[in-house]
C-alpha cells in the first residue's frame, strides 16, 4: 500500500478520497488554486500545495504542476478524482513517465473510450450491444444531415469527446437539424477542444442504466447497476440503485456485457459502463445498448457502495498498489436500495442558471450520507461545479430508501444561495418516480409543476417575522427588552409586518392584515395554537426558516434601488460571473421577445441571454472574449414609447 499519495482535483471528491485514505492510514497531499485556499480538501489533507490562479487552466488542469507537486512532496502515486485530468491520457503518460503511480487505468484503456464513435466500434467488436447511427470521421453538415436522414428521426448529435450533456442536442425534425449540429459543434469545440460529433438513433422512452466495473488490468467484475434516468439537460439530478424493474436475467445479460467491455480494453480500477435502456415495454435483455464507458470513478458511486459494503475508493488504491482484484463475482451481492441527490447552488425559477454566494447557513441531517466539499462560512466560487453535497440514503426496500431521501432533504438547511433544494424534495414526492416509473423525459414532462414556487405557509412567514425581529435568539427570546417598542413595523426585502409583544414568550405578528399569535418556549414554537415543526435560522444574510421547504427574508437595505420595470427589460444584464462567448446583435437591429442576444461561459457550461421583450438594439456593452462580473449590463435596447 502506498504512503502518500496526491489527489489532483477539489471539492466533495478530494475529500471522499481523504477519508478512505485516512482510514487505511495513506498519507495525503491536496492541491489547490488561488480560489481554494481556505477551501474543506486543503483543511483535511496532510499537506496542501498551491499551483495557480482560480481558472481550472491555471491549476487543476495544469498536469506539469501537479506531478511536481507530488514530485516535491514525496508523494508516491496521483488520485485524479473525476472531471480535470481524470480521463486525460496524455496526463497519465506524464505521469507514469515520472516514475509515479496513477490511480486508474491505463492511458491506452482511456484512449480506447475517449472518443464515442472509436469505442462504439471497439464495443461492436467485443460483442456488446450498440445504439445504431454513424460514428464515422466525416464531419460535412451536409454528409451527416443525410446520415441522419438514414437512420431515422427523432436522432441525438452527441459530441465525440463529450460529457455532463455539453455537445448534445435532440433532434425531432429534420429541418433542424443543421441548427442543431452547428450549436452541438460550438458547445463541443468549447468544453472538448474537438467539434467533431456522432449521430445516434434516439430511443422515445430512454432510460439510463449504467454498471459499475472493476477491474486488474486482466479480469474483471461488475458491482451492479445504477439507474440514472432522473435527468434535466442530459444530467443526472437523483440516482439510484439497483434499477427499478430490473430482472434478474437482464441484470445478469448486462453485467457480462460491461465485464466484456471491460476486459477487452485491459481495464485496471474503478469504470462505468452506460448503456441506454428502453423502457417502453419493460426491461428485456434485448432492450439495451452500449452508450460510452467513463473510465473512472463515478459521481454516483455512493449509491453502489451502499447497495454493496463495498468501498471503490479503498479497491482503487488496493489495486493502484499492485494487489489483485479484491473479491470475485460471486463474492459481491445485493443488499436494500440507495439514492443520491445532487445538491447544487442554482436558481431554479431563472432556467437552473448556477449560482455563486456564500453559505452563510449550512446543516445537514444525521442519518444520511453526505458528500461536500464546502462548510459554513465558505462560497460557491463561478470558476467550479457549483455542487454543495451529495444526499445519499439507504433502505431496505425503494420505498423506504425514498422516504429517508425525502427526509433528509427536509432537514437539509442552506441560506446564503439559491439552491435546487425544494425541487428536489419536489421530485421524491413525484407521483411516477415513487412508483418507479422513470425515464430520462420525466422531469421534462412534468417541469413546470416539479419547480412551480409554492406560497410558503402563514406560520412560516409569522415565524420568519420573529427571527428578522431578533427573538428568535437565545439571548432575547424572552421577547422583553428596554430598548424596543412592543408594537413595531418589521421591514424585509419584498414585504413588511407588524409585531407586538404580548409578553414573555409571546408575540402577534400582523401579516396582509390577518393576525397570527406566535408563543414559544426553548426551540417549541406555536402559531395560533399550533405546534409548528419548523426551525429559525438568523445569520449575516437575513433569516431563514426551514422544513417542508425553505423561506428567506433579506433584511430591507435603505439605499437598494430597484430598476422600474421598462428599464429592466431593456437592459440585458449577466445573470453571474462569466467570459461573454459570442454577441449575435448590433446597434440598431430589430429584435423580438426570446431572440438570442449573446452566449455567456459560465461554470463550464454555455447560457444564452435571450431578449426580454421586442425592441431595436441601442447599445452592445459588451464584446466577444470579456469576462464580466454578474449584473454587468451587456445589451441595452431602446427605450419604449407610449
Amino acid at each position: 500500500m502506498f504512503q502518500k499519495i496526491l489527489i489532483a482535483n477539489r471539492g466533495e471528491i478530494a475529500c471522499r478520497v481523504i477519508d478512505t485514505a485516512r482510514k487505511l492510514g495513506v498519507r495525503t497531499v491536496a492541491v489547490f488554486s488561488d480560489a481554494d485556499r481556505a477551501a474543506r480538501h486543503v483543511a483535511m489533507a496532510d499537506e496542501a500545495v498551491h499551483i495557480g490562479g482560480p481558472a481550472p487552466r491555471d491549476s487543476y488542469l495544469r498536469g506539469d504542476a501537479i506531478i511536481r507537486a507530488a514530485l516535491d512532496t514525496g508523494a508516491q502515486a496521483i488520485h485524479p478524482g473525476y472531471g480535470f485530468l481524470s480521463e486525460n491520457p496524455d496526463f497519465v503518460d506524464a505521469v507514469t513517465a515520472a516514475g509515479l503511480v496513477f490511480i486508474g487505468p491505463s492511458a491506452d484503456a482511456i484512449r480506447a473510450m475517449g472518443l464515442k464513435d472509436a469505442a462504439k466500434a471497439l464495443m461492436a467488436k467485443a460483442g456488446v450491444p450498440v445504439v445504431p447511427g454513424y460514428h464515422g470521421e466525416h464531419q460535412d453538415p451536409v454528409y451527416l444531415e443525410g446520415q441522419a436522414d438514414q437512420i431515422g428521426y427523432p436522432v441525438l448529435i452527441k459530441a465525440v469527446a463529450g460529457g455532463g450533456g455539453k455537445g448534445m442536442r435532440l433532434v425531432e425534425r429534420p429541418q433542424d437539424f443543421l441548427a442543431a449540429l452547428q450549436s452541438a459543434q460550438g458547445e463541443a469545440a468549447t468544453a472538448f477542444g474537438n467539434p467533431a460529433v456522432l449521430i445516434e438513433k434516439y430511443i422515445e422512452q430512454p432510460r439510463h442504466i449504467e454498471v459499475q466495473v472493476f477491474g486488474d488490468g486482466r479480469n474483471a467484475v461488475h458491482l451492479f447497476e445504477r439507474d440514472c434516468s432522473l435527468q434535466r439537460r442530459h444530467q443526472k439530478v437523483i440516482e439510484e440503485a439497483p434499477a427499478p424493474g430490473m430482472t434478474q436475467e437482464m441484470r445478469e445479460a448486462m453485467g457480462r456485457a460491461a465485464v466484456r467491455a471491460a476486459e477487452a480494453i485491459g481495464y485496471s480500477g474503478a469504470g462505468t459502463i452506460e448503456f441506454i435502456v428502453d423502457g417502453s415495454r419493460g426491461l428485456r435483455p434485448d432492450g439495451f445498448w452500449f452508450m460510452e464507458m467513463n473510465t473512472r470513478l463515478q459521481v454516483e458511486h455512493p449509491v453502489t457502495e451502499a447497495i454493496t459494503g463495498v468501498d471503490l475508493v479503498e479497491w482503487q488504491l488496493r489495486v493502484a498498489s499492485g494487489e489483485p482484484l479484491p473479491a470475485r463475482q460471486e463474492d459481491l451481492s445485493i443488499r436494500g436500495h440507495a439514492f443520491e441527490a445532487r445538491l447544487y447552488a442554482e436558481d431554479v425559477p431563472a432556467g437552473f442558471l448556477p449560482a455563486t454566494g456564500r453559505l452563510a447557513h449550512l446543516h445537514f441531517p444525521g442519518g444520511a450520507r453526505i458528500e461536500t466539499g464546502v462548510r459554513q462560512g465558505d462560497s460557491i466560487s463561478p470558476w467550479y461545479d457549483p455542487m454543495i453535497a451529495k444526499v445519499v440514503t439507504w433502505g431496505a426496500t425503494r420505498a423506504i430508501a425514498l422516504r429517508a431521501l425525502e427526509a433528509a432533504l427536509v432537514d437539509t438547511e442552506v441560506a446564503g444561495s439559491v439552491t435546487n433544494l425544494d425541487f428536489l424534495i419536489a421530485l421524491t414526492r413525484h407521483d411516477g418516480f415513487r412508483a418507479g416509473e422513470v425515464d430520462t423525459g420525466l422531469i421534462g414532462r412534468d417541469l413546470d409543476a416539479l419547480v412551480a414556487a409554492s406560497e410558503p405557509q402563514p406560520a412560516a412567514r409569522a415565524l420568519a417575522v420573529i427571527g428578522l425581529a431578533g427573538l428568535s435568539d437565545p439571548q432575547v427570546k424572552g421577547g422583553m427588552t428596554l430598548w424596543q417598542p412592543l408594537r413595531r413595523t418589521i421591514a424585509w426585502q419584498g414585504g413588511q409586518a407588524v409585531l407586538e409583544i404580548l409578553g414573555p414568550g409571546a408575540a402577534r405578528v400582523t401579516l396582509d392584515s390577518q393576525p397570527h399569535e406566535v408563543r414559544w418556549q426553548g426551540d417549541r414554537w406555536w402559531v395560533d395554537g399550533s405546534l409548528c415543526r419548523h426551525r429559525i435560522t438568523a445569520h449575516d444574510s437575513g433569516v431563514s426558516v426551514f422544513g417542508a421547504g425553505s423561506l428567506h427574508l433579506l433584511p430591507l437595505d435603505p439605499l437598494d434601488r430597484q430598476s422600474d420595470s421598462g428599464a429592466g427589460a431593456a437592459l440585458t444584464l449577466s445573470p453571474m460571473p462569466g467570459l461573454v462567448k459570442s454577441v449575435h446583435v448590433s446597434a440598431g437591429q430589430t429584435v423580438k421577445a426570446g431572440d438570442r442576444l449573446a452566449v455567456l461561459e459560465a461554470m463550464k457550461m454555455e447560457h444564452s441571454l435571450t431578449a426580454a421583450r421586442d425592441g431595436t438594439v441601442a447599445e452592445v456593452l459588451a464584446q466577444e472574449g470579456q469576462q464580466v462580473e454578474a449584473g454587468a449590463p451587456l445589451i441595452r435596447l431602446e427605450e419604449e414609447h407610449a
